[in-house]
């Protein structure tokens, strides 16, 4: 058996050894390389990427006008600032940010391309886990040891997309698109085209879209809250004039998580209050005696789903100008020509794209084992929102639903280093989260209303009711939580190599 450095090449397939194996080489992989590389350096790890390059989600989705809905001074990473002038930005400045990040902290040569986790089993005699890993390039199999893993694979199946199914699909004469796989030589110019949905994507490619088809039509059948920001935000480039790079991002940082904080609250103690200011902010940036109600009153609260941002109001631009509308309806069937309604209205389209959103899976949905056992997540409880309960070393990184995702993956990166600091000074191997109290209530992992979340809901992990089973959506919280309080509490446990020490069960 070898030993695999972080420093090693990225293109061995023997079977080797680190002390973290991180699961995804996305915004949360490169986040936790960093901050293992950092904090402990003396760790050796490695990312395994299942894809041909870094980026995740961001090298993934190639279709118009792909960006970010949450502003990137809290998107971004606490470490490094954003410096491009764009809040709100584009997927490629995205993806040159993580790329610089990587080289910046020396994780390129950890980062092990067209390596695809497929199986990991647990031993406690060993205090280990073998992982089963595929290349996707060539379809070799290996394996590799580690002390841990830390899953940052995401939370969405990257090999497909969620479509319904459409009566009437095979009818339809033109072209059909989702957006997770969006064909490079796609030529929408003059098309007519309709977008079947009205979440982040949706409103992301109407207006990125609009200037070049004939027309683009979002239909949708329910509607969304949506809330035009400054695609460059004038505060935080204007701090960081006065106050440089790091200063400036640190001041923007905090006032954007205030502002976050904010809205969340409010939309939480004043739903009508809140509804309302946006539909009277929709209102003022549509055409006189556009019918709001129909198609931007969602029949929800704001906030029970994902709130959509337009920068710069770019849809309401599109839809003023004539060259996008909105059809709010029920799909019927799709015909030869474009998409029949309930209402009876027929839609013709040359070219429909069927942004309805992804399939969720946690953890990279890789089966996993436990001294033999299958573990099955909708019976574990997650702790702390980063371990699972009777699953000995195993982290994993899930952001906000409600904020920026990234913020909450700082936190939960130090949290995880911290963890491992604890158990080099005191000598233990294993890290187990186990709930004390069998009679406490559960509810999901997500406790969110979104479709994407609803469908997959019976096969995520649950939460508790209280802390540290509760799954907390508040970065203050969790400021307190995860980086100030301290790591040890009754329901985490540290013990040795049970092949070290046979009877040893030693808590902390």
């Amino acid at each position: 058996m070898t030993t695999q450095t972080s420093e090693q090449p990225r293109t061995g397939a023997s079977t080797d050894h680190v002390d973290v194996a991180i699961v995804g080489a996305g915004i949360s992989g490169i986040g936790a390389g960093r901050y293992l590389r950092k904090l402990l350096p003396h760790k050796r790890f490695t990312i395994l990427e299942a894809r041909g390059d870094l980026g995740g989600t961001w090298d993934l989705f190639r279709y118009p006008g792909i960006r970010s809905d949450s502003d990137l001074h809290t998107f971004g990473y606490e470490f490094k600032p954003w410096r491009d002038e764009q809040s709100i930005a584009d997927g490629e400045r995205i993806l040159s940010y993580l790329r610089e990040t990587a080289t910046e902290n020396g994780l390129d040569d950890t980062i092990r391309y067209h390596h695809k986790v497929i199986g990991g089993s647990w031993s406690s005699a060993d205090a280990r886990w073998t992982l089963q890993v595929k290349r996707t390039d060539t379809g070799e199999l290996a394996e590799l040891t580690a002390d841990w893993i830390f899953s940052a694979a995401g939370y969405y199946n990257y090999d497909e997309g969620f479509t319904p199914e459409f009566t009437g699909r095979d009818r339809f004469h033109g072209t059909i698109v989702h957006p997770q796989h969006w064909p490079e030589d796609l030529d929408y110019a003059g098309k007519r085209v309709v977008v079947i949905g009205s979440g982040a994507t949706a409103v992301t490619l109407i207006p990125a879209m609009a200037d070049t088809a004939a027309h683009v039509t979002m239909l949708q059948r329910t509607p969304t809250y949506i809330l035009p920001v400054p695609r460059k935000d004038p505060i935080a480039n204007a701090l960081k004039k006065i106050l440089g790079d790091e200063r400036g991002y640190a001041m923007t940082r905090r006032k954007n998580i205030a502002q976050q904080k904010l809205i969340w609250s409010l939309s939480e103690k004043y739903p009508n209050r809140m509804r309302r200011f946006i539909r009277w902010t929709n209102a003022k940036q549509l055409p006189e005696g556009y019918p709001v109600d129909q198609h931007f009153n969602p029949p929800y609260n704001p906030w029970e789903q994902r709130l959509c941002t337009v920068p710069d109001g770019d849809l309401f631009t599109a839809i003023r100008n004539g060259s996008a509308s909105v059809v709010t309806d029920r799909i019927d069937t799709f015909t030869e020509n474009g998409i029949l309604l309930q209402s009876g209205r027929e839609l013709e389209a040359d070219i429909i794209i069927t942004a309805t959103g992804l399939n969720v899976q946690a953890f990279g949905n890789v089966p996993v084992t436990v001294d033999g056992r299958a573990i099955e997540l909708p019976d574990t409880v997650a702790y702390k929102g980063l371990m699972l309960s009777g699953v000995p070393n195993l982290a994993y990184a899930i952001g906000y639903t409600n904020s920026s995702w990234t913020l909450k993956i700082g936190l939960l990166c130090e949290h995880f280093c911290r963890i491992l600091a604890h158990m080099d000074d005191n000598g233990f191997q294993i890290a187990h989260a186990e709930v004390t109290d069998e009679a406490m209530p559960t509810r999901p992992f997500l406790d969110f209303a979104a479709g994407y979340i609803q469908r997959v809901v019976d096969q995520l992990p649950k939460q508790g009711d209280r802390m540290p089973w509760r799954t907390s959506m508040n970065y203050h919280d969790d400021v307190r939580i995860l980086r100030k309080a301290d790591i040890l509490d009754h329901e985490l446990h540290f013990d040795r190599a049970v092949a070290a020490l046979p009877s040893a069960s030693v808590s902390a």
